[in-house]
């Protein structure tokens, strides 16, 4: 491509060409290819609005909206020639527009800028993450939904500060993370209505004087109204801030699940097994098995916040309204929805896939004086003590079963009277671990049928 050519594509205001290192450092092509859809649906709409308007003849639309199914078919195929000197995708598109019908695609960029057409690019192609985003963690709530049901009876230790507190269930655990990833899913159906208005139309920033109708062409690209401020709507990139965001609290929730899985799959828990599928070996050591899977989407989250700090960084300064800073925009946001969509896929494959120990659970429920808290609520309740002198006794009680070597219900009634003389034989009903989740029957609690009625509730739902 000759300087000429490319010099043609800014306009007259230009004598030379660019240096081969700012053609290096200016150009977006290498990453923007990705929202050629989103350009070409962009421009059809444009160009249809052009014709209902009179600002283009019918003949030049029909050219135009030929033309650029033929590009998007030699995009979809491989065969289009992308040149970085050209820059952008808007540039890319349009000069191949011109190789196929001739002079009628010059008339496409009327009464627009690249400034609202990448804007309106990048906001479908955020929109469409959104969307991608919604449906994955849908499955991946399914999944734990299937681990739930199974599971709703199975009990294992609970923790704080990772030692073993209370008896739970494994269902009760999934159901947890149900609720985190459902908040993750209403983030992003929030910020996807957020961000439902349409810039194209406002041009380079001021808008244009061209009788455009910006209601027909938001419509036509399913945005719910066009935006009200033509120097915000080239200027904002919230859509795509708010995006990071979402994908980073979930990228978060996702990390925190995995850490989970590689605690649980080790020799030393061996809560779970996880697949083969999700795991892979060791080049020297023949008896291992890695949960590689959950390492490295517990890694993403670096990836994922790195990119929401850069754009964060990147806006914080800028005056309005575009900036050429505004480029550096896309390949934060490509690289976290990448790493985002990747890890839930990951995730819902081992949680499909995973299978849990119940012995090894239970014993381990069973372990660490896990039902301290039940001998405590039992003092209260049937004994009448304050839950202070409660758990005085019962602290009492822990220590000599440390002493002994032994768990609370292995305590005799004798040593536990002596302690405190309100003791009686029915104290054992609450030291079991199955009887101490079945008891945590408040709403929301581990007890199986409380789990079994928030798996109801989410199925219904989803459904």
């Amino acid at each position: 491509m000759t300087d000429k050519t490319s010099n043609q594509m800014w306009g007259g205001r230009f004598a030379a060409g660019p240096d081969a290192i700012m053609e290096a450092i200016n150009a977006s092509i290498g990453f923007d290819r990705r929202l050629y859809a989103q350009d070409i649906r962009g421009s059809r709409a444009h160009a249809a609005m052009l014709a209902a308007q009179g600002i283009l003849t019918d003949k030049d639309a029909e050219a135009i909206r030929e033309g650029l199914l033929t590009v998007l078919s030699e995009i979809e195929g491989g065969d289009f020639p992308f040149r970085t000197e050209l820059e952008d995708i808007h540039m890319n598109v349009e000069a191949r527009l011109k190789e196929i019908i001739g002079e009628p695609a010059g008339r496409l960029h009327t009464a627009r800028s690249r400034n609202d057409q990448v804007a309106v690019d990048f906001r479908l192609w955020v929109r469409d993450q959104c969307d991608q985003a919604i449906e994955a963690l849908t499955a991946l709530i399914r999944a734990l939904l299937k681990q739930a049901e199974a599971g709703a009876d199975w009990v294992m230790p609970g923790f704080t500060h990772l030692q073993t507190a209370q008896p739970v269930t494994w269902g009760h655990h999934m159901m947890a993370y149900v609720e985190m990833f459902a908040r993750d899913i209403g983030r992003f159906t929030d910020a996807r209505a957020r961000m439902n208005e349409s810039p194209l139309g406002a041009a380079a920033l001021a808008g244009t004087g061209f009788a455009i109708d910006r209601h027909m062409t938001a419509a036509e690209l399913g945005f719910d109204r066009p935006m009200a401020n033509s120097l915000d709507a080239v200027s904002d990139r919230d859509f795509a801030l708010e995006y990071l965001s979402s994908a980073s609290i979930c990228a978060m929730h996702l990390s925190r699940f995995a850490e989970e899985l590689v605690i649980w799959s080790s020799a030393q828990f061996r809560f779970v097994a996880l697949s083969d599928r999700f795991s892979t070996g060791s080049s020297i050591m023949p008896q291992k098995k890695n949960p590689d899977a959950a390492e490295l989407i517990r890694a993403k989250i670096g990836r994922i916040l790195g990119s929401t700090v850069a754009l964060f960084t990147i806006m914080k300064g800028l005056p309005l309204a575009y900036s050429k800073d505004m480029q550096e925009d896309k390949e934060q946001v490509f690289d976290a929805a990448d790493s985002l969509m990747l890890s839930l896929a990951a995730m819902t494959g081992m949680v499909s896939d995973m299978s849990a120990r119940t012995d090894v659970l239970e014993k381990a429920a069973a372990s660490g004086f896990s039902t301290a808290t039940d001998l405590a609520d039992w003092l209260v309740r049937e004994a009448g003590l304050p839950f202070r002198d409660a758990h005085h006794v019962t602290g009492t009680l822990v220590a000599l079963a440390e002493k002994k070597g032994c768990d609370l219900p292995e305590l005799s009634l004798p040593e536990m009277t002596a302690v405190h003389p309100a003791i009686n034989q029915s104290i054992y009903s609450v030291l079991g671990v199955h009887n101490s989740v079945a008891s945590r029957q408040s709403y929301g609690g581990t007890a199986p049928s409380q789990v079994r009625a928030q798996i109801a509730r989410w199925t219904e739902q989803l459904a």
